[in-house]
């Protein structure tokens, strides 16, 4: 209100109290200036810059103020039910003193920079260790200090920057159902409505030969025809656009920067033709052209739906697990744990799943989850999370959520165990990355070549150029081939950790074999027991110590007594220790005992007798009592499948802890050429494989595990046996059943089948590609055709690839 002398005069004013937060476009009450960009806090300044320093800032472009759709929600408590210990613990994956776990699902993730901004939340908030994303799954994993930083305070910072996580309390073990894509159906809609309208206004420019007698009617026509195209290009092909766009932004060039360039062509020169008066455009076929790439991508992803696996659900996972079934011990897969069942966890085995300890002293390491190695003192009534390695006697505990495969396949690919020896990209790589650039020259040249010879012919020739040319083929083909020959290796107890494996395992030459668990039977065995009668005391001592271990040979002593000594609960056991390739220890009722090889049981380190076969040797108190026989039998169809390997020239080694009482034995297996090592302790075994691969072996390992984690990690392919046991190796590439054991050249054969298949695959996209430009670049191949043809091509190639890898299966008799 102005007040002049006379008058009042009102004037209305829009000006505001508060400039604008650049990045959640809220109202700066505590303004916070960065260059000429104004910000209400901290936290929206941190965002911009970590975005602004990666040049991702067109986050901003794409999902204009994010923060604005969730910043202020937040204030009013929306997030105060995280703060509740119960809810926590129904969300988290994982906690200790120092690092939570936690997985999220964020619909929100659709690019680059939202990967990025993701996988950087340590830069925005200290608080936080980590985050990884899965990208597929629109999944995040992240590892925080609770010292620092509230799950609350995670869930607030993500809805902060933009990504709300989609929380449910219900049972989280259940397979998300896809959900039904409608922008996709109604840009297809949109597309098809506009570009059959489009056809039927052509149909006089068609049959007239361009000339239409009545006057204004082809002018009118045009001009329809250019409002119905709007849509079409405006929102129908506006993902093409937006991912092209971002492939820019970030330095590369994608499958949709030729199509959208295409497109641009398309539509810029007929726009001009119609507004000039000079011609009737092609908006008819840059209409297809959309139309039909929409179309075929919804069925493209229909039929990888179909294609596709999923190994967190679906497939094998061969890690098995003691159940406590009306007080006897049960295995059964980890798989089928249910909430509530009692399960037994022995010396170096894995929990596969939150459990409360209901009996027993626990020392947990958590190193596969954390990277820290250093064991945690559990009591009874503490959660131990799945993970974790039991470090000593064994342990009783209470499932209070089922196991997960996918928890479990993920911690086995962490980075927290360095970067994967099978980690190198596919040979189809290289070449993709370049298919792009090369269209593009190719594109360009055509367009010189018409040039010179007939200019009408450019812009069709370059649109089809440009469109009927498929990259994705060339990568897809080997990603569902790999991936269905994954789920075949799963269907016959070959878990392997990931698809790079498949490769490397089809160029072993050198396959090493450990003897005791790998070869042999895991539960089947003569035992005898040699020396001083022992008295149902003793006997309830060595139950009691064997019991601990999930050593082969201690699971057979424990068998042994399974009659004799009926209830071994009544004993007490303290400072259980098992060492690597010698023994076990501990104190049994106040008496110590010792179980194992007879210089780990003789203090002077001599042998207590002449060993002349597989002998686990007893001390209890100061005196020894004797020995243990074991008679090992081999596993079925191992003698067959030496003979496979031999006839396909492999060369052979035999690694193992024990004496060489079966030498001769093995000797008749294995012919001379094969190498057989025995006495060979972990080190051995790491430093045997080394120098094989120094001599340029590519060596494949095949172990149970116990001894031989060194080695499986040294070798080129490492393959553990699961005897029914939770022991789990993480320095493995694959694991196996040893009921599989078998398999194992056809495993090779099968693999390098694939291989060849993935090869085909590549040589026939090549093929498509290299026909369908030759045909673009004479002219001779209409845009619309070329729209059709770029994901026929896709799919049929695809699909082809991924049924014979299943057709070759059943060739290799698997």
């Amino acid at each position: 209100m102005i007040f002049t002398g006379t008058k009042f005069f009102f004037i209305k004013t829009s000006v505001k109290a508060f400039p604008t937060c650049f990045h959640c476009g809220d109202d700066c009450t505590t303004l916070i200036i960065k260059g000429e960009k104004n910000f209400c806090c901290e936290g929206c300044k941190q965002v911009y810059l970590l975005l602004n320093e990666n040049n991702l800032c067109s986050y901003y472009n794409f999902e204009k103020n994010p923060g604005i759709k969730v910043k202020g929600k937040f204030l009013n408590n929306r997030f105060d039910y995280l703060d509740d210990d119960a809810v926590i613990q129904k969300l988290i994956s994982f906690r200790s003193d120092s690092q939570t776990n936690v997985s999220f699902l964020l619909p929100q993730m659709h690019c680059s920079s939202c990967i990025f901004l993701l996988e950087n939340l340590h830069r925005i908030n200290p608080g936080i260790t980590s985050s990884q994303t899965n990208f597929q799954r629109k999944e995040v994993f992240i590892s925080y200090n609770e010292t620092l930083i509230s799950l609350r305070e995670v869930v607030e910072l993500l809805a902060f920057i933009g990504y709300e996580p989609f929380i449910s309390l219900s049972d989280s073990g259940q397979k998300k159902d896809s959900k039904f894509d409608r922008k996709q159906i109604f840009k297809i809609g949109v597309a098809g409505f506009c570009f059959s309208n489009i056809m039927m206004l052509s149909f006089p420019e068609y049959f007239s030969g361009g000339i239409i007698e009545e006057h204004g009617l082809k002018e009118t026509f045009s001009w329809i025809i250019f409002g119905l195209s709007l849509p079409v290009l405006f929102y129908s092909a506006s993902d093409i656009f937006r991912t092209a766009f971002k492939g820019l932004q970030q330095k590369s060039v994608n499958i949709d920067a030729p199509i959208a360039l295409a497109i641009i062509i398309t539509f810029c020169r007929s726009y001009y033709e119609i507004i000039t008066g000079t011609g009737a455009g092609y908006l008819d076929s840059g209409s297809g052209i959309i139309f039909f790439i929409l179309i075929g991508r919804w069925f493209q992803n229909k039929t990888y739906e179909a294609l596709s696996f999923d190994r967190d659900y679906q497939s094998y996972f061969p890690l098995g697990v003691t159940v406590l079934r009306n007080k006897k011990e049960v295995n059964i897969p980890a798989t089928k744990l249910c909430k509530g069942d009692i399960i037994v966890v022995k010396n170096e085995e894995m929990v596969p799943a939150d459990a409360v300890l209901v009996n027993g002293q626990a020392f947990i390491d958590y190193s596969f989850v954390s990277g820290e190695n250093i064991p945690l003192t559990k009591s009874v009534g503490d959660i131990i999370y799945a993970g974790g390695k039991q470090i000593g006697a064994s342990l009783k505990l209470q499932v209070v959520k089922e196991s997960s495969q996918s928890y479990i396949t993920r911690l086995w690919n962490n980075e927290v165990f360095g970067k994967s020896k099978n980690a190198a990209k596919s040979f189809i790589h290289p070449w993709s990355r370049y298919f792009t650039t090369a269209l593009f020259i190719v594109a360009t040249g055509a367009a010189i070549f018409w040039y010179l010879n007939d200019p009408s012919k450019i812009w069709p020739v370059i649109t089809s150029v440009l469109i009927v040319a498929c990259p994705c083929s060339l990568l897809l083909s080997a990603t569902f081939t790999f991936g269905n020959m994954q789920r075949i290796f799963g269907k016959h107890k070959l878990f392997l950790k990931n698809a790079t494996v498949i490769e490397t395992l089809a160029g072993i030459d050198t396959i090493v074999f450990d003897k005791t668990g790998t070869i042999t039977q895991s539960n089947i065995a003569d035992i005898k027991f040699t020396g001083e009668d022992l008295t149902l005391d003793e006997k309830l001592l060595l139950k009691k110590i064997t019991a601990q271990s999930s050593h082969t040979y201690s699971k057979l002593i424990t068998s042994s007594f399974e009659d004799e000594v009926m209830n071994d609960e009544v004993a007490a056991i303290n400072d259980f220790k098992e060492y690597a390739g010698k023994g076990i220890s501990a104190t049994v009722n106040n008496i110590p005992v010792k179980v194992g090889a007879p210089t780990f049981i003789n203090k002077n380190g001599k042998s207590i007798s002449k060993n002349e076969g597989s002998r686990v040797h007893v001390m209890i108190g100061d005196s020894p009592k004797g020995y243990f026989e074991i008679q090992n039998k081999y596993r079925e169809g191992f003698e067959d499948l030496v003979r496979e390997l031999h006839k396909s020239n492999y060369e052979m080694h035999v690694l193992s802890g024990d004496n060489d009482a079966e030498r001769q034995r093995l000797r008749e297996i294995f012919n001379s050429k094969s190498s057989l090592c025995f006495n060979a302790s972990p080190q051995d075994k790491l430093d045997y494989i080394k120098k094989l691969q120094d001599a340029g072996k590519k060596v494949l390992m095949i172990g149970d595990g116990l001894n031989d984690s060194g080695a499986l990690m040294q070798s080129n392919v490492g393959i553990a046996v699961s005897n029914n046991a939770a022991r789990f190796t993480p320095a493995c590439d694959a694991i196996i059943d040893g009921e599989a054991v078998y398999k194992t050249a056809r495993f090779i054969d099968y693999a390098k089948a694939g291989k060849k298949v993935v090869a085909a695959g590549f040589a026939l996209s090549i093929l498509y590609n290299f026909i369908g430009l030759s045909f673009a670049v004479q002219g001779k191949l209409d845009p619309v055709v070329a729209a059709i043809l770029m994901p026929a091509s896709s799919i049929s190639i695809v699909a082809l690839a991924s049924l014979l890898s299943s057709f070759v299966a059943r060739l290799k008799k698997l």
